[in-house]
């Protein structure tokens, strides 16, 4: 075992700057989770002693709710110091939207955690307002509705009115405002109402296009004018109490926001003076975090801070509105990402290796050897240096090529094939080793690390937990959650357990920035290697599909309790699918299936080709996997 430092481990892993302060490393070389000075850390590899003991298998969801609630005290705070220290004349009012994570117990988590600061929600569809409507019962809190509306939502928000809470209809589409006034004549209730504007500064990055003139949502300038006009003549202009824009979501360059801030506090200064006296300045989401830590302008970091964030909308707000002289408004940010990224993880085992290279075949020399193997021995027992190490590369790979052609044709055997396969990878692990030692590579030979790689195979699908990364090539911290005070000496991908080639991830952080690699320990036969995949909290949580019927995981609720002598308790476990669960999200009748299993099997024993003992094993081990976890046993 080679030892190495907790600072080289942290710099390999970046886990400083993704982790937000979150993560540590202790001194066994285990991960840990701390919060602040008050709680004791705790440590994952304890944690997941504690699920297995309560039956809780792998892979898993291990959801840390101190770090939600910590979040969402950071976001209110930081809005409150920027604010006084800015003289601001309006407070922050801030919502969570709904969509970035929809678990009931993660919307609860926020609610209760930002109830001091009346830290509201915001729905954009029928079934998040209904949850809102449920769980958002502060009356001083603020539900904001964005997406498309029909009448049933519209009245649903009306009704939002009737029992005394903060519900801001947001118009994105002009249509939707004859329908509310509509719809408040008839019911007789005062709506509050949103103008979101479509803005001209375009996002950057991944989200670009859905920003700018071409934008989903948004009312055109001259739409917003004539929504303002059409409440004047009903005599609601007071009704319209908040301007809102959103320019994209991770937005990873801080000037994007500069510019959406001047551009919005333009027009809401406007809109003010146009006789619509507004509460609320609604900057949207955006609200980046680092997920690889290089705090760049990559599609997958931040090149701001929290603090720089809320400063440029607090200064360059009051900066305008001043200049306007428009009174302050209270701001609105919809941080979703920012808040739930960092509270939950997957924890997930390693269960084999796929490895590039050949096993090693017997390759002693024999009489009236093909030429291809003599050829292919011959660069083998070259001595690779510098000044020849790219000519024996060229040879073996020209052989190797020779040596399939020629099998073929049926010129050579397979056991030509099998001596001259591993002749050559053993001339590319030696050539990788030389390559190492040596300040000039050529480029063809940059990715020989790469091919070289093997693919730890682990029990999770891609598709179910980590559906960004397969979809948009999202970056999402892979770290091994012990062993961090070994070095790790094999670089390799992760390959996951569906049959789809395009279940892996294929891209980590290391020390230099983003590879196709991870730096990761070798397996120790009869030893649980387990990793964790972080920042899954916000979108990976909700998005994942059924692909080859895995379901959604177990989860496991974990608070930090000082009192306790680990430091910890499980507060909740929630059970991840059964293969009966999503085999009836198919439209498969287990039961029936159960049925129709023990009647071919009563058919094949009647037929006496099956022992009727083995039968009954047979059709209550099927039984069994219906209700069994539908992720490999570990």
């Amino acid at each position: 075992m080679e030892e190495w430092t907790k600072e080289e481990a942290e710099r390999v892993y970046n886990i400083p700057t993704w982790g937000e302060g979150y993560f540590d490393i202790n001194a066994q070389g285990d991960l840990i989770v701390k919060y602040n000075e008050k709680i004791k850390p705790i440590n994952i590899r304890e944690v997941v002693g504690e699920m297995k003991s309560q039956g809780v298998h792998f892979p898993a969801v291990i959801r840390f709710h101190d770090v939600l609630r910590s979040q969402v005290i950071k976001i209110n705070k930081t809005f409150g110091e920027v604010i006084d220290e800015a003289k601001f004349n309006g407070k922050y009012c801030g919502v969570y939207p709904v969509k970035v994570n929809q678990m009931r117990e993660v919307v609860e988590e926020i609610v209760d955690a930002g109830e001091e600061y009346n830290y509201g929600l915001e729905a954009g569809s029928k079934p998040e307002l209904l949850s809102a409507l449920a769980y958002n019962t502060n009356r001083e809190a603020l539900t904001v509705l964005n997406g498309y509306k029909d009448e049933d939502y519209l009245r649903l928000a009306l009704y939002g009115r009737q029992l005394g809470r903060k519900v801001i209809v947001v118009i994105e589409k002009y249509s939707e405002l004859p329908k509310l006034l509509k719809l408040s004549k008839e019911m007789q209730v005062k709506p509050l109402i949103g103008l979101r504007g479509k803005m001209s500064v375009k996002s950057r990055g991944r989200w670009a296009k859905s920003t700018g003139d071409r934008a989903k949502f948004g009312l055109s300038i001259s739409e917003m004018i004539k929504a303002v006009n059409l409440m004047k003549k009903e005599g609601l202009s007071d009704c319209v109490k908040l301007f809102h824009f959103h320019i994209g979501s991770q937005i990873s360059d801080i000037r994007t926001f500069k510019e959406a801030i001047s551009e919005g506090a333009r027009i809401f200064t406007q809109l003010y003076k146009m006789g619509c006296h507004l509460e609320y300045f609604d900057a949207g989401g955006g609200l980046g975090i680092d997920y690889d830590g290089t705090r760049s302008t990559s599609d997958s970091s931040v090149n701001y801070t929290l603090v720089e964030y809320v400063s440029d909308i607090v200064y360059g707000l009051k900066q305008i509105c001043d200049l306007e002289s428009v009174p302050h408004p209270n701001i609105v940010t919809e941080s979703g990402r920012a808040i739930t990224a960092h509270h939950s993880l997957v924890i997930t085992n390693v269960i084999d290796q796929i490895n590039v290279k050949q096993p090693n075949h017997d390759t002693t020399q024999r009489e009236d050897e093909h030429h291809l193997i003599k050829n292919m021995r011959e660069m083998h027992r070259w001595d690779m240096v510098e000044d020849n190490f790219q000519e024996i590369y060229n040879e073996a790979i020209q052989i190797k090529d020779q040596a399939l052609g020629a099998f073929n044709l049926g010129v050579i055997s397979l056991e030509d094939r099998a001596i001259i396969e591993t002749l050559y990878w053993q001339i590319i692990e030696r050539l990788q080793k030389l390559c190492k030692t040596l300040e000039f590579v050529p480029e063809e030979l940059h990715d020989l690390e790469e091919s070289l790689a093997p693919q730890y195979l682990c029990n999770f699908s891609v598709f179910q937990s980590a559906a960004d990364h397969w979809a948009i090539d999202q970056l999402l911290p892979v770290v091994p959650i012990s062993r961090l005070n070994e070095k790790p000496n094999v670089e390799c991908s992760i390959a996951d357990i569906t049959c789809d080639s395009d279940g892996i991830i294929k891209k980590f952080i290391n020390k230099d920035g983003i590879s196709k690699t991870m730096a990761i320990h070798e397996i120790r036969e009869e030893e649980e290697y387990l990793v964790g995949m972080f920042l899954t909290g916000a979108y990976q949580d909700v998005m994942g599909d059924m692909h080859n019927l895995f379901g959604r995981l177990h989860e496991v609720h974990v608070y930090g309790d000082n009192d306790d002598p680990q430091g910890f308790y499980i507060e909740e476990i929630i059970k991840g699918n059964t293969a009966s669960a999503v085999l009836s999200t198919m439209q498969y009748n287990p039961e029936y299936m159960a049925q129709k299993m023990k009647k071919n099997v009563s058919k094949i024993v009647s037929e006496g080709k099956l022992p009727p003992r083995q039968g009954v094993k047979l059709v209550d081990f099927y039984e069994d996997c219906l209700t069994s976890y539908t992720y490999l046993r570990s």
